[in-house]
């Protein structure tokens, strides 16, 4: 079976956002175990120009369910971007994960010259479908889940690479 636009997104999406969503818990696990703030793990910045916690875990969920919805040719659903706890976190992440869960591939293969548009403060990108994926979604989307685990990480939360990579 040949890699279609469908199998290189939607269960990579899945994997990769059920992988955080586990990171997630164990980090509110050891807030209350370690009686921790959880604030200040979801408030949590590497380095002061970076993002939080938070808006690591909403920027990953946009990337892939934007993603998702452009390759499809429907509209992207929109969130508010107000969580703070990791309940609201997980919770943003299972609303995605459902989302997610709604495309078949025929909706999404084919998409490879689907022209994708994207208006950003920097400017306006415009890609191919299947440049939009490879070079735009999936590397945001793993950089944006791979700070929120170093930054729980690096606050002592034990997590291991199989964490990350998830389970097959």
């Amino acid at each position: 079976m040949s890699l279609t636009m469908y199998s290189a997104s939607v269960p990579a999406f899945v994997r990769l956002l059920a992988s955080l969503r586990g990171i997630l818990e164990k980090a509110a696990a050891h807030a209350e175990a370690r009686k921790l703030d959880p604030a200040a793990l979801t408030g949590f910045r590497l380095y002061p120009d970076m993002f939080p916690l938070t808006r690591q875990v909403q920027i990953a969920t946009d990337m892939v369910k934007g993603a998702a919805a452009r390759l499809a040719g429907v509209d992207v659903p929109r969130y508010e971007d107000t969580e703070t706890t990791f309940a609201e976190l997980i919770a943003r992440i299972d609303r995605t994960l459902a989302f997610l869960r709604e495309f078949r591939p025929e909706q999404i293969d084919g998409s490879e010259d689907r022209p994708i548009q994207l208006k950003s403060p920097r400017g306006e990108m415009n890609f191919s479908g299947r440049d939009y994926l490879q070079f735009f979604v999936l590397p945001n989307a793993y950089f944006h889940a791979t700070t929120a685990y170093n930054i729980l990480r690096h606050n002592g939360v034990e997590l291991g690479k199989q964490d990350f990579l998830g389970r097959p």
